[in-house]
C-alpha cells in the first residue's frame, strides 16, 4: 500500500493552530496606476512599488522610459535606441536593456541610472523577445528570435561585455524569465510554432528541464526567483512555482500578453501588452502572503496536538450562478469560439439566417472589441485554443456546402493552414488547444467520424458509437468528452481517454447546439443552454466524471452559442432564442478553503 507522502507529496503535519487559507491559494490581482504611454513588446523590470518600463510599440516604435511608485507612472529619461521586443534586467535605479528590433533585430545593450541611459556592451547574438533574469551588472538573456529564426543561446554579462553561456535545452522565443545569473529560470515560449510549458533551471554554467507550466503558452511574462517564481499572462492564467512544480492560482484581471513584468513572487506586477481598448497602459498588481507563510496545502491533512484533531485543508466550491457580461458589437449565432471566461475571441458564424460573416471579436472580461476577420466566410463552424492561439475548422459555407478549411489566430491575424479537414463538415464538436485539436462528429447527416489535429495536418482516428452532429464538447486531446446532439435529438456521452470513446451516464436533458460545451478534462465539463424539442433551453448541466447535475439557469434560453472556459468558471454568447442575440452570460462557481475537521 502506497503511503501518504507518495500520494500527496508531503507528510501529515503537527500543529497547535490552523494553518492559514492565505498564501499564494489566497492571492488577488488587484489594477494600479495607468501608463502615460500605452505600448506593448516593451522591456520591463523592478519591483511592483518601483517598477520600470521602457521602448516598446505604440503605433510606432518607442524610446520612452516610465518610473512607477506603486501607484502612479512618471516619465523618465528616453533610450538612447528606440525599439520594441526587448528585455530587461535588474532594479528602476540600475536597470539592463539589451536585444530588440528596430528593425533590423539588435544586438543593442544599455544601462539605466535611475534618470538617464548610457550605452553598454552589445549582445553576442542579435535577438528580441528573449528571456531574461539578473542584475544590472549579472545580467542573463537566453532564447529568443534571431535572424534565423528561433536560438538556444544563453549569455551572461558582468557590467562590461556578454560571454556565451551553456545553451537551453529547449530553443524557443517569447519565453518567461526570473532569477539571477547563476540561478534562473526560464519558462513557456514558442518554439515556432509548437507553443510550450518546458521549464528549465540555470546554475551559471548549464540549464536542466524541470516541471513543465500546467499550461503551455508564450508572450508571458515572469516574477521572482529560481525557486518561488510566478508565471502570468499569454491569457489570464497565473502559476506559482515552489521549485518542484507549478501551481495555478488567482487570474489576472484582464488578458495580459506581449506586456511587461516583474516584482517577487508574492508582489509581482503586470504593465502595458497588446493594445485592446484602454487595456495597453493598464497596470495590474500580484499580492498574496509568502509562499514560505503558514499555507493551506489543498488536500494537506495535519494533526492538531493542541486540541487531539485530526484536520484536512480543503477547497469548497459554492453555489455557481450565470452573470451578465458585455454584449457583442453585433447579434451572432453559430459562430466559432476560443479561450477563457476573461481572455476570448468569437469568430465567424451569422448575423441572420441568410448572412454569413467572417468577423472576429475579442473580449477582455469586460467587453468586446473588434478583430481581425477569418479568411473563410462560414457558420455552424468549429474552433478551439485560447485567445492568442486559436484554430477554426470546418464550416458551412455561403451559398452552401460544408468546408474542410482550417485556420489558426495568433491573437493578431488569421492565417489558413495547408492542414485540411479530410471530411468537409459542419456542427462539430472541438476540443483542445491550437496544436492539439479533435473534431468530433458533424456534418449532416450525423456521422460518428472523428478527426485528429497535431499542428499541422488532420487525420482520422476512433470514432465515437453514436453517429450525429451539432453536439457538445470539452476537455483535451487525451481526455475529452462529447454530448448531446441530434439526430435524433440525445442526451448521449461519450468519454474519450486518448485511444477509445465510451458511453458512460446521459445527460438530464436531451440538447443539442449547447454551445461548444466548456470544461478543461473528461471529468470536467458544462453543458450551457441549447435546442431541444420544441424551442431552446437555458438549462444547464455539469459533470463530475460520472453523472451530470443540473445547475443554475442562463438567464437567456438560447442555443448555437459561443462558449468556453472551465466548469467553475465559463461563458455563454451569443447564440438563438431563436431571435439572434448579442447578449454575453458568464457562469462563476465561487471556490474558498477550509480547514475541516476528520470525524469518523
Amino acid at each position: 500500500m502506497a503511503e501518504y507522502k507518495v500520494i500527496h507529496g508531503t507528510t501529515v503535519s503537527n500543529r497547535t493552530s490552523d494553518p492559514l487559507a492565505l498564501g499564494i491559494g489566497g492571492a488577488t490581482w488587484s489594477t494600479g496606476g495607468t501608463m502615460n504611454t500605452a505600448r506593448r513588446t516593451l522591456g520591463g523590470t523592478g519591483l511592483q512599488t518601483a517598477a520600470l518600463a521602457f521602448g516598446g510599440f505604440t503605433t510606432t516604435n518607442t524610446n520612452s522610459t516610465e518610473e512607477y511608485d506603486g501607484s502612479s507612472w512618471t516619465e523618465s529619461g528616453n533610450m538612447g535606441t528606440t525599439r520594441r521586443q526587448l528585455t530587461g534586467a535588474g532594479i528602476q535605479t540600475a536597470a539592463l536593456a539589451f536585444g530588440g528590433n528596430e528593425p533590423p533585430i539588435t544586438v543593442a545593450t544599455e544601462e539605466y541610472g535611475g534618470s538617464s541611459w548610457t550605452a553598454g556592451g552589445n549582445l553576442n547574438t542579435a535577438r528580441a523577445i528573449m528571456g531574461g533574469a539578473g542584475t544590472q551588472t549579472a545580467g542573463l538573456a537566453f532564447g529568443g528570435e534571431t535572424t534565423n529564426p528561433t536560438t538556444n543561446a544563453t549569455e551572461e554579462y558582468d557590467g562590461s561585455s556578454w560571454t556565451n553561456g551553456g545553451n537551453l535545452n529547449t530553443a524557443r522565443q517569447d519565453l518567461a524569465g526570473c532569477g539571477t545569473q547563476t540561478a534562473g529560470l526560464a519558462f513557456g515560449g514558442a518554439i515556432v510554432p509548437p507553443v510550450t510549458a518546458v521549464t528549465e533551471e540555470y546554475n551559471g554554467s548549464s540549464w536542466t528541464e524541470v516541471a513543465d507550466l500546467n499550461t503551455a503558452r508564450y508572450a508571458l511574462r515572469g516574477a521572482g526567483t529560481q525557486t518561488l517564481a510566478l508565471a502570468f499572462g499569454a491569457d489570464t492564467e497565473t502559476e506559482a512555482w515552489n521549485g518542484t512544480s507549478w501551481t495555478t492560482v488567482a487570474e489576472l484581471l484582464t488578458a495580459f500578453n506581449l506586456g511587461a513584468g516583474g516584482g517577487t513572487q508574492t508582489a509581482a506586477i503586470a504593465f502595458g501588452g497588446n493594445p485592446v481598448p484602454d487595456f495597453g497602459a493598464v497596470t495590474q498588481e500580484f499580492s498574496a502572503a509568502g509562499i514560505t507563510d503558514t499555507i493551506v496545502n489543498d488536500g494537506q491533512v495535519f494533526y492538531r496536538s493542541d486540541t487531539g484533531d485530526m484536520k484536512v485543508s480543503l477547497t469548497q466550491y459554492g453555489t455557481g450562478a450565470f452573470a451578465a457580461g458585455g454584449a457583442l458589437p453585433t447579434v451572432k449565432s453559430a459562430h466559432g469560439f476560443a479561450g477563457t471566461q476573461t481572455a476570448n475571441v468569437a469568430f465567424a458564424g451569422a448575423t441572420s439566417t441568410t448572412a454569413k460573416v467572417a468577423t472576429s471579436y475579442e473580449y477582455n472580461g469586460t467587453a468586446w472589441s473588434d478583430a481581425n476577420d477569418v479568411n473563410t466566410t462560414r457558420d455552424l463552424c468549429a474552433g478551439a485554443g485560447t485567445q492568442t492561439a486559436a484554430i477554426l475548422f470546418g464550416g458551412t459555407l455561403p451559398p452552401g456546402g460544408h468546408s474542410t478549411a482550417t485556420e489558426i489566430y495568433d491573437g493578431t491575424d488569421w492565417t489558413t493552414s495547408p492542414g485540411s479537414l479530410n471530411t468537409a463538415r459542419s456542427r462539430i464538436g472541438p476540443l483542445g488547444t491550437s496544436t492539439a485539436t479533435l473534431a468530433v462528429a458533424g456534418t449532416p447527416p450525423g456521422t460518428s467520424a472523428v478527426e485528429s489535429w497535431n499542428g499541422s495536418s488532420w487525420s482520422e482516428i476512433a470514432e465515437i458509437n453514436t453517429a450525429r452532429m451539432n453536439g457538445g464538447a470539452a476537455g483535451i486531446q487525451t481526455a475529452g468528452l462529447f454530448f448531446g446532439g441530434e439526430s435524433p435529438l440525445t442526451g448521449k456521452t461519450e468519454s474519450w481517454n486518448g485511444t477509445a470513446w465510451t458511453e458512460v451516464n446521459d445527460m438530464n436533458t436531451a440538447r443539442q447546439s449547447s454551445g461548444q460545451g466548456a470544461g478543461n478534462s473528461n471529468t470536467d465539463a458544462l453543458a450551457i443552454g441549447g435546442e431541444i424539442s420544441p424551442g431552446f433551453t437555458a438549462n444547464a448541466e455539469t459533470w463530475n466524471g460520472t453523472s451530470w447535475t443540473e445547475v443554475a439557469n442562463l438567464a437567456t434560453a438560447r442555443g448555437y452559442h459561443g462558449c468556453g472556459g472551465t466548469g467553475t468558471t465559463a461563458i455563454a454568447t451569443g447564440g438563438r432564442t431563436p431571435t439572434f442575440v448579442a447578449n454575453t452570460e458568464e457562469w462563476t462557481v465561487p471556490e474558498t478553503i477550509s480547514n475541516l475537521t476528520i470525524t469518523d
